[in-house]
């Protein structure tokens, strides 16, 4: 079986081989260091442990060119809308068709980013636009809508530009939006202005029978789940996520089985002991791959300061309850 069928099969609670396996995101100065700890010098990590190829299309949502200034008014919105064409051919990567049509031959797990999540379509990359987009969410919502509506019609454009020439696996919703407290604005709020403008991806999505919709959230976005499951997401994938607040046995007890989990497992315990990464892997990961719909993984990228002892145990153990878990089926 090849990972787009494990994928596939996984989403669809049936009976894979096994689940997929997913990379955590190794850099080059994280392998570095562990070959300085012992790891072969020319071996990967691919070459220790099973991995399942995916592959992510990137398209550059960014405007281009790239704005000075984002819009704080209604006379600067025309700009926004000039700089954001969804026919630009330079969004994509060269030759990107044949790459991925020869990625899905071969059995990798293709999946495509939609949309950039409610800060970034704003403009908020520091403190000073973040300011001025809670102040315009008080004192001009018409403001924030449009810049939304817009944001919202280049993606699917850009979308539907995409899935004309490939298939994919599964469709990806970033969301940055919230600290370890919680979201940084309300449920309220993201019911009203941002929610609704994913509607046009979603349509297009539909269209083209893409079954699997991912919301990939950062940190602590529980309340924001009600909300989020009325638009027909189906699969979260938390990252960077406060253990507690995200606990995904709670989240599927609280909403069931009609939404997939990517991850789960916390990378802070990584920089642990081996006896604390046991304890917290066996304690998250049996129950929901028994329940299925669940693709274990690491909630973070995998830094230099995890060893690379660490990271094998983990991997061992993981590959363990696995295992167990698949001879029981």
């Amino acid at each position: 079986m090849n990972g787009r069928e494990r994928f596939q099969q996984t989403m669809a609670y049936s009976q894979p081989d096994r689940v997929p396996y997913f990379e955590e995101g190794i850099r080059e100065e994280v392998l570095e260091a562990w070959r300085a700890q012992g790891m072969p010098s020319k071996v990967t990590i691919r070459d220790l442990f099973p991995f399942d190829f995916r592959e992510e299309i990137m398209p550059d949502m960014e405007p281009r060119p790239f704005l000075k200034k984002w819009p704080s008014d209604r006379s600067e919105v025309a700009t926004l809308k000039r700089c954001l064409d969804p026919k630009d051919p330079g969004r994509l990567p060269a030759r990107w068709p044949k790459m991925i049509r020869v990625k899905r031959d071969r059995g990798d797990i293709v999946m495509l980013r939609v949309h950039r999540g409610f800060f970034q379509s704003m403009g908020i990359s520091g403190w000073k636009r973040f300011a001025e987009v809670m102040y315009m969410l008080f004192d001009d919502p018409g403001l924030v809508h449009e810049i939304m509506e817009i944001q919202g019609e280049f993606a699917a454009g850009l979308v539907d530009k995409v899935l004309k020439e490939v298939e994919i696996d599964a469709a990806i919703f970033s969301e940055p939006i919230a600290g370890n407290d919680g979201p940084l604005i309300s449920p309220e709020m993201y019911d009203e202005f941002v929610l609704p403008h994913y509607e046009p991806i979603l349509e297009v999505l539909r269209r083209y029978g893409v079954e699997t919709i991912i919301i990939r959230t950062y940190a602590n976005t529980r309340v924001l789940l009600p909300s989020i499951m009325k638009w027909n997401f189906n699969c979260l994938w938390a990252c960077e996520t406060n253990p507690e607040a995200m606990d995904y046995q709670d989240i599927r007890r609280e909403i069931g089985r009609d939404l997939r989990l990517i991850g789960g497992i916390d990378v802070d315990v990584l920089r642990q002991d081996k006896e604390s990464i046991r304890r917290d892997v066996e304690e998250r990961v049996p129950l929901l791959l028994e329940d299925g719909g669940f693709i274990p993984l690491a909630d973070g990228r995998i830094r230099a300061e995890i060893s690379f002892e660490n990271y094998v145990a983990y991997r061992r153990i993981l590959d363990e309850v696995v295992e167990n878990h698949r001879l029981r089926h």
